[in-house]
């Protein structure tokens, strides 16, 4: 009986604890044909700042924006860590105002800047 009630707390402990990682569903992304185009980083821009629709990958990248930059990517796979450095830099080069919009509203207090600076630095 000890045997079996240990297993059901393994069992639960395992499908409760946090992710270790993010999704990995979209880690073959082309960002850089998604920076290239000022017009659809724009619209991406619009849906993560909730003013605009939502394509099914811009709702999951939405979705992981928060705890990404309280964490530094803390989450993020190397990959990961690549697609959004990519994606950060365009719309810092390209849509300034939007990544203005994007900073002040994910991190209007500017209590994140820090770690998320050093994770944009980082050549891990």
């Amino acid at each position: 009986m000890k045997t079996i009630l240990v297993l059901c707390v393994l069992i639960a402990a395992v499908y409760a604890r946090p992710e270790a990682t993010y999704d990995t569903r979209y880690d073959n992304f082309d960002v850089e044909s998604l920076v290239e185009n000022v017009r659809l980083l724009k619209s991406y821009g619009h849906c993560f700042l909730g003013t605009g629709p939502c394509t099914p990958e811009g709702s999951a990248f939405k979705k992981t924006i928060p705890d990404a930059l309280q964490t530094g990517c803390g989450k993020c796979s190397p990959r990961q860590r690549h697609l959004i450095r990519v994606v950060v830099n365009g719309f810092q080069t390209k849509t300034p105002d939007i990544w203005k919009q994007l900073v002040k509203k994910e991190d209007p207090n500017g209590e994140f800047k820090e770690t998320f600076t050093r994770f944009l630095k980082a050549s891990d």
